[in-house]
């Protein structure tokens, strides 16, 4: 038996984080588990050398010649590996499963990650989703998005906590806001930048550091510049050990207009950096946080309430140190070896 996950590529971003997290964890438990990459031949994360990696295409670009040779390659693969289980973890791959593995004995688990609403192409997502065995939703915000059928074949699972987190700083955190994300618009680091230049005013000591890598670095570079604040925003790009490198910051601001569910978000409270989130659709924030218990919640697209926010947590060093204790706590409910368990028992592996 084989479980073989499916994505475009792993440049760095959530969705290839718990990816890594769980193909680790089921090598780990004597699964044989594969990648296959269809778009790219990146893996950002870890991986544990038994993982087989397999590289089915490059990026198309609407191009299809490529797709239809990705589709082939797929198909032949499939073919090797009857009867495995396909854990797709992206629209298109589970589309281009549904076609690859046709008439070949397998099980298909799909994992949406991102908010149903707002991805193209919604008939053909859901003939790829109808022709799964079980489809895996982060929140219940987001089962609502499906009709009935579908919603009836869907579990939620949230995503998990890596068990190697560092261990909470709890000494004079330096004077440092962090955000991790790819820059594109659904992040709004637009929003964060307008939102500091307000902070900075009062708190001038402070810099703002962003990490990810995206089509946006250069708009955002020259956002920074025009709110004269370019000598306090530092662009990081992608590091695989964002952990340690946020690990004693004053705060973790995510701006997202929209999340499945933010890794860095999680890994974050896990580490008891004090967490800001906007409350964005679908209700993945919220799942893990309790405002003003292990974190703050703020409207959507707010300047003025994510400023006051990033305000008040440098201003009430209590409060601060609060969110520090509580955020870890999600480890108990929302650990590694509890949501691998609840994949494997909704694809039907015991």
């Amino acid at each position: 038996m084989k479980i073989v996950f499916v994505l475009p590529d792993m440049p760095g971003g959530g969705s290839e984080r718990v990816v890594a997290m769980l193909a680790n964890e089921y090598i780990n438990r004597g699964y044989s588990v594969a990648i296959l990459l269809f778009a790219g031949n990146q893996t950002a994360y870890p991986l544990d050398e038994r993982i087989e990696i397999v590289i089915a295409g490059e990026p198309s670009n609407g191009n299809p010649l490529i797709q239809l040779k990705r589709l082939y390659r797929m198909r032949r693969y499939y073919k090797k590996n009857k009867d495995c289980y396909i854990f797709s973890f992206c629209v298109r791959g589970s589309i281009f499963s549904v076609l690859a593995a046709a008439g070949i004995p397998h099980r298909l688990l799909i994992s949406e990650r991102n908010d149903p609403t707002r991805i193209a192409g919604q008939r053909l997502r859901d003939w790829s989703y109808r022709k799964a065995e079980k489809l895996i939703l982060q929140t219940e915000d987001m089962k609502r998005c499906f009709s009935e059928d579908i919603q009836k074949k869907s579990a939620v699972i949230p995503n998990p906590v890596s068990g190697d987190m560092p261990q909470p700083y709890m000494g004079e955190r330096k004077k440092q806001i962090v955000a991790v994300g790819r820059l594109q618009p659904q992040k709004n680091h637009k929003l964060l930048l307008e939102s500091f230049y307000e902070f900075q005013k009062i708190h001038a000591d402070y810099e703002l550091h962003i990490f990810g890598v995206g089509e946006l670095k250069e708009t955002l570079k020259r956002q920074a510049e025009e709110l004269r604040i370019a000598d306090k925003v530092v662009f990081r790009g992608f590091s695989a050990s964002v952990q340690q490198e946020i690990w004693n910051s004053a705060m973790f601001v995510l701006s997202s207009d929209y999340e499945g569910i933010s890794n860095s978000m999680i890994e974050a409270l896990a580490m008891g950096v004090p967490v800001i989130s906007t409350d964005c659709p679908v209700g993945g924030s919220r799942m893990y946080i309790q405002n003003n218990v292990n974190g703050i919640l703020v409207p959507v697209g707010d300047r003025k309430a994510l400023s006051a926010a990033m305000i008040k947590l440098a201003e009430d060093p209590e409060l601060a140190r609060k969110f520090s204790v509580n955020g870890p706590k999600i480890q108990e409910q929302y650990g590694l070896k509890q949501i691998a368990d609840r994949f494997l028992r909704e694809a039907g592996i015991s």
